[in-house]
């Protein structure tokens, strides 16, 4: 199969595992991951209050596609919880790391709506004051529809999301453009706290991401996972994309030089980092039977340090 063909029927693959019931059913969390952690940053459940958002219709949950993510922050210390109420003063008073992951403006991610804003700009306001006061945030937001969605979270933070499908020639793992593999010399950031770890056995050296959007941050911000020159993006929407069935138009491709996939920086007293991706930070089986290993439960990559590294390091821990 060319790469190209392979490269789209990948995408339409992975389109079908996101859609709304029945089909999300097919990307579920790997249980079985083993999310235990050999020296953690603090004793179990006195670490900083982690709240994940559920409140805005938020395709990963701690019950759900998430619950690795959870589970591998409580091994580490994180107390954490899930955060149903709207983001203002009085929620965010009750956490100190902030992670929103995939949040949209509605259930079916075939819908337009799902594309409207997830965030009022009251939300938008206190997220930042948050923040600038010394709050932590980890923000992720996949490709279309969660991109659109989250776009006024983001640019009151400084930062672009392009709401595409992202593909990297020269950073693809072999067959598959649209899963960028970032290394030294590659697109990682050897020299930010997130890579480096506490020590040589926290070393980050091979970061997976599957799919997902690119994003590109305010000055100062660190690329911590960088895309090639040659990285380019799919600018459809999620129901567009599932219709094309792999037949993406030229005009539909839009150059992702110079943009990343994480990026990372401080705002006022507080620690932002940004990504435009979502399973590097967990463990999902996809596809049907779950053949399909997506997330940091694939052999041979250090996502599971990498996102052990990035709550720490908004943690103020490295």
């Amino acid at each position: 199969m060319r790469p190209h063909v392979f490269l789209f029927a990948m995408l339409v693959m992975l389109a079908a595992a996101f859609s709304a019931a029945p089909a999300a059913a097919q990307q579920v969390p790997d249980t079985l991951f083993d999310t235990s952690i050999a020296r953690p940053a603090w004793a179990a459940g006195e670490g900083p209050r982690l709240v994940l958002d559920q409140a805005h219709f938020n395709f990963h949950t701690l019950a759900g596609r998430y619950r690795p993510f959870g589970d591998l922050a409580r091994h580490d210390g994180f107390r954490v919880s899930a955060g149903t109420a709207p983001l203002g003063r009085e929620s965010l008073a009750e956490c100190d790391l902030l992670v929103i992951a995939n949040a949209a403006g509605a259930l079916d991610m075939g819908d337009s709506t799902a594309e409207h804003d997830a965030f009022t700009p009251d939300e938008c306001a206190a997220v930042r004051a948050w923040i600038e006061k010394g709050g932590a945030l980890l923000l992720i937001a996949d490709h279309a529809p969660f991109g659109a969605a989250t776009a006024s979270l983001a640019r009151a933070l400084g930062v672009d999301l392009r709401n595409s499908y992202t593909a990297d020639p020269r950073r693809g793992e072999k067959g598959s453009e649209t899963n960028p593999i970032y290394e030294p010399g590659a697109g990682l950031d050897t020299t930010h706290a997130i890579v480096r770890g506490r020590d040589a056995s926290e070393r980050v050296r091979r970061v997976k991401a599957f799919t997902g959007e690119s994003i590109a941050g305010p000055p100062g911000a660190v690329k911590v996972c960088a895309l090639s020159d040659e990285a380019y993006d799919i600018t459809m929407s999620f129901a567009a994309f599932q219709r094309a069935r792999g037949k993406v138009p030229k005009s539909a491709r839009l150059s992702a030089s110079g943009r990343a996939q994480v990026i990372a920086f401080t705002l006022g007293k507080g620690r932002v980092v940004v990504a435009g991706e979502a399973a590097m930070f967990t463990a999902q089986l996809a596809g049907p039977g779950g053949e399909y290993k997506m997330g940091m439960n694939e052999p041979g990559i250090d996502n599971r340090q990498f996102a052990t590294n990035v709550l720490r390091w908004l943690a103020k821990k490295l």
